[in-house]
């Protein structure tokens, strides 16, 4: 039995380290790195087991061109929308894969703390109960998880904090103080499920760990990178000054246009998304924030 986690950035090292606790894991990425455990692509795939952590727009591509499927046990740690085609991540895998050999990771966790071996509890959603427990065995004592078998919205709330992480983080960075960042999150949270809804998810998996738990760390926290996207964001800095020296991938800028995409086309209501993406194409953060003050009255549900 041997696993592998594909891709070698930061989460997939924490990814790494956790499993490793437990049960000999190999990791690989792209290119070779000076790492622990570190094999070829080719030999990572013979594994029974792939823990995949590449970014979400990398996904499509990857699976069409690098990866060749061998009846192995999937887990995908990775968490967006693809901005190409619009699609969800769970029916890009399935194209690929059986769903009973497929299962999503989810839930509030910063990989340095993973890597430090800080409590975290996590949610593993697959369509099949066996797939999913056979993973959650694979972690570690300080990882608690969670299984459930709503994909869509396991994903949703995984995919849409990021974007919320950006508002969040440009409130902050307007100094717009902490009553309008607690109403920002929450009418987020009421957004993202929404969203989900409307895709089939359940209710409930909002107010769960893949949810309010991933949503209230990403947009609360200078360690999130979408946060610090939006503070900076707030600071009048370009977009791609911002990227360039986060150097890392940031999933809530492509996920929110992803998601005016979808929510054009299914016309589903979403403000903070919209005013996010008008920022993200140059509109004033101060003016957008302020929009969504402004809105007529509303019921709260």
């Amino acid at each position: 039995m041997k696993i592998a986690v594909i891709g070698a950035g930061k989460w997939g090292e924490a990814l790494h380290h956790s499993l490793t606790q437990k049960t000999k894991t190999y990791i690989t990425s792209r290119t070779k790195r000076a790492m622990q455990d570190f094999i070829p692509l080719e030999s990572a795939l013979e594994s029974e087991y792939l823990l995949i952590a590449i970014a979400a727009q990398s996904t499509r591509e990857w699976l069409e061109n690098s990866f060749v499927y061998k009846g192995q046990k999937i887990l995908v740690a990775s968490k967006g929308i693809d901005l190409a085609t619009h699609r969800f991540l769970d029916d890009i895998y399935k194209e690929h894969i059986p769903e009973e050999n497929l299962a999503f990771l989810s839930g509030p966790s910063f990989a340095k703390e993973v890597i430090d071996s800080l409590p975290t509890a996590l949610v593993i959603a697959s369509k099949s109960k066996e797939t999913a427990s056979l993973w959650a065995d694979f972690f570690p004592d300080f990882i608690k998880i969670y299984i459930s078998d709503d994909i869509k919205g396991v994903e949703v709330g995984g995919a849409y904090k990021n974007v919320i992480a950006i508002a969040s983080g440009l409130c902050d960075g307007l100094h717009l103080g902490n009553n309008a960042r607690a109403a920002l999150i929450t009418r987020g949270l009421a957004e993202i499920t929404r969203f989900g809804m409307h895709f089939g998810a359940l209710e409930e998996t909002f107010l769960g760990l893949s949810g309010a738990g991933d949503l209230f760390l990403t947009a609360s926290s200078e360690m999130s990178r979408n946060y610090r996207v939006g503070h900076a964001l707030a600071q009048h800095k370009s977009l791609e000054e911002i990227l360039e020296a986060l150097g890392e991938v940031a999933e809530g800028v492509p996920t929110t246009r992803a998601i005016m995409a979808i929510c054009e086309k299914e016309k589903i209501y979403a403000p903070i998304a919209q005013e996010v993406n008008a920022i993200l194409d140059g509109r004033d953060p101060k003016k957008s924030l302020y929009r969504l003050l402004e809105r007529n009255k509303e019921e709260e549900f």
